[in-house]
């Protein structure tokens, strides 16, 4: 039994100094070292979010660091307890104020920041890890408690990563089904109910008109506003339809500055790409001005509304 202490023992200590290379040496950060920002990240997000099967083809180092911020720190959850006789909530709160001490150093050292969420992650895997070394200790075999225990930590990993998933597609928002912009006022307060044919005829194709149709009518130019009472996506499509001699002008400024700006030279070099969908994001109260000049038209204008999966 001594012995297998002293070896447990220089295994945990061994595996402790390179967590601390990976936590501090690692990935180029005492390259970093130079840097005077101090970077502190108290607002936790999803921390049990971890990489989906479609991010791993092929992993990215951000992946693996998502998976390493968890995983490196089951073994911790193993070996304490093996060592030393300890409740899970002693184990758990000692741990958690190590890894916070140990974030704090990174920021004030500059070989990395203070995150919440790693700590979160880190002391989620030694609570698996712990979890694991209970379920699986249960023989008196030595290798029968070892399969045991990595069976339980594979089982319970699998499970974080599914409530993981489920909680991140609960607190993210997602696009809602599209709303058309069918009664449009112009900034002369003149409205249109965006009347429109079946289809345009743009590059010798037939585009069909699912909702409405604008433009600038008989005037030299019409401006349109859009305000948005939520995040939402704000989207149209556009083109010159024919015949059309090419003319024609939109641009759009998002509170006063122009963000987008097009002519219909583009479609005269480049006829193969139109028609053209248009969608940017338009975060809440924010205002959109969007101005038609000439021959150019915008249709199938509306909006799909950022919300909840449970909306």
């Amino acid at each position: 039994m001594v012995k297998q202490r002293k070896i447990l023992l220089t295994i945990t200590v061994l595996y402790t100094l390179l967590v601390l290379y990976f936590m501090f040496f690692a990935f180029g950060r005492g390259e970093a070292s130079d840097h005077t920002i101090y970077t502190f990240i108290f607002m936790p997000d999803n921390f049990l979010k971890l990489p989906s099967p479609s991010d791993l083809m092929p992993p990215t180092l951000m992946d693996l660091v998502g998976f390493g911020n968890t995983i490196a720190f089951i073994p911790f959850g193993i070996l304490i307890p093996w060592l030393y006789r300890v409740s899970f909530v002693r184990f758990i709160s000692l741990f958690f104020i190590a890894i916070l001490v140990l974030e704090t150093l990174q920021a004030l050292t500059f070989l990395g920041s203070f995150d919440i969420n790693d700590a979160l992650q880190n002391s989620i895997g030694a609570a698996l890890g712990f979890g694991a070394y209970k379920l699986g200790f249960r023989y008196r075999s030595l290798g029968r408690n070892l399969v045991a225990t990595a069976l339980s930590g594979l089982v319970l990993f699998i499970a974080l990563w599914g409530l993981g998933a489920a909680v991140d597609k609960l607190i993210t928002k997602v696009e809602g089904p599209f709303t058309a912009i069918t009664d449009w006022k112009d900034t002369s307060g003149n409205s249109s109910t965006g009347d429109k044919p079946d289809s345009i005829q743009i590059n010798g194709q037939k585009i069909p008109l699912r909702y409405n149709l604008y433009s600038a009518e008989s005037l030299d130019s019409r401006t349109f506003t859009y305000k948005s009472e939520g995040r939402t996506i704000f989207c149209f499509t556009f083109g010159n339809p024919e015949p059309t001699d090419y003319s024609g002008e939109i641009s759009i400024t998002r509170d006063g500055q122009e963000i987008f700006n097009y002519t219909g030279d583009f479609q005269r070099t480049n006829p193969e790409q139109y028609p053209v969908v248009y969608e940017m994001p338009v975060e809440p109260g924010e205002e959109l001005k969007i101005t038609i000049k000439g021959g150019l038209e915008i249709w199938d204008v509306g909006y799909k509304k950022m919300q909840y999966i449970w909306n």
